[in-house]
């Protein structure tokens, strides 16, 4: 056969396949449907393992590498969660009607916060001097509007969002509030004043980015300012979603963050750092990439595409932040002493002991 007539061949086996993901999904949301009803759990580890040993078997009969296939059918099963989730939210979504405020709403978040809050059922208001966003009523300052939202997200850059907190306060605002901030210590004082004027106040923080669409997997911090039937409210809004909820004290947050986010930021932010700045082209390091260099390159890429201000606010406005960054400091020093003094041993010493550290993830 000519070439074109093969590409014509393949073509139409593209279709094909196509046409039948789209029938998988059908069927993925029938069987949603079915576990809503009966009470399941909308994922089952251990029929996801039977599916991909099934599919991957059957691949090495039919000669396709096992690898392809196991990646391949993780991806459909990965759509077909997310589309369980999505109508899970939305069947079992407790708005009715009621009015959610999400203040800082053109902001990607906030958005995201729009969008999930309106899946479950929320008549959404976004306020934001940004402007409107498509298919949401819009103001462009909260406080024009009367207070009558069951729920209120505040959804704005670290700098706003204590003030904003303190004019809730000053308000009585009603109905469930709570902050969506990476750092909670610039936070606290203005969410205990709400919490101590009888707000139904909480705070939370989204382990995740805006361009999340399943949430399995994810992780929802939410922390106690003193009104513990505030943070039950917001654990709620989640319950139908599969994200693991993780409840913890307001000033443990930046501690712990400090590492989560804070190093980890800093040291992609280094890694690019150091390659901009080493005379070498990126095209270049490209041609003699290894799969560690490749790797690190993909995550320190994503890094650099992201907010700035917001990244520099997660560094600066964190008090104990620049513990870590100091101590990633040590590390790297460490390392270059070793290596310029030739001490194998210590250098076999930190890898082993990176190797035990990280074993205890499980």
């Amino acid at each position: 056969m000519e070439l074109e007539q093969l590409r014509a061949r393949l073509g139409a086996i593209d279709r094909q396949i196509i046409e039948l993901v789209a029938e998988r999904q059908a069927l993925s949301r029938e069987i949603g449907a079915v576990k809503r009803s009966e009470g399941r759990a909308t994922r089952d580890f251990r029929r996801e393992k039977q599916v991909i040993d099934a599919v991957c078997s059957h691949a090495v009969d039919v000669g396709v590498a096992p690898g392809v296939a196991g990646e391949l059918i993780g991806l459909l099963i990965r759509s077909s969660l997310t589309t369980q989730e999505q109508a899970r939210v939305r069947a079992e979504g407790t708005g009715q009607g009621q009015r959610a405020l999400v203040i800082g709403g053109r902001g990607k978040m906030g958005l995201w916060f729009a969008e999930f809050l309106d899946s479950q059922g929320f008549d959404v208001t976004i306020a934001d001097p940004a402007g409107p966003a498509p298919g949401y009523k819009h103001v462009a300052d909260w406080r024009a509007l009367p207070d009558d939202f069951a729920v209120t997200v505040v959804a704005t850059p670290l700098g706003a969002t204590a003030g904003i907190l303190d004019a809730l306060a000053d308000r009585g605002h009603h109905g469930l509030i709570f902050d969506i901030g990476s750092l909670k210590a610039p936070l606290a004082p203005a969410l205990r004043r709400l919490a101590a004027r009888g707000c139904r106040a909480a705070s939370v923080h989204p382990m995740f980015g805006p361009d999340t669409a399943l949430l399995s997997g994810r992780h929802v911090l939410f922390m106690d300012a003193g009104q513990a039937e505030a943070v039950r409210d917001a654990r709620q809004l989640f319950a139908s979603t599969m994200a693991q909820q993780i409840e913890m004290p307001l000033d443990e947050h930046d501690r712990l963050i400090a590492y989560v986010l804070g190093l980890s930021h800093a040291l992609n932010i280094a890694f690019f750092t150091a390659l901009a700045e080493s005379g070498e082209t990126a095209p270049r390091l490209a041609t003699l990439s290894s799969t560690t260099f490749d790797a690190q390159l993909d995550v320190a890429a994503r890094v650099a595409r992201e907010n700035p201000h917001l990244y520099f606010e997660i560094q600066h406005l964190n008090p104990q932040g620049i513990h870590a960054i100091e101590d990633l400091l040590g590390a790297v020093r460490r390392l270059a002493d070793i290596v310029r003094a030739g001490d194998e041993a210590a250098f076999v010493a930190l890898m082993e002991q990176g190797r035990r550290y990280l074993a205890q993830r499980g």
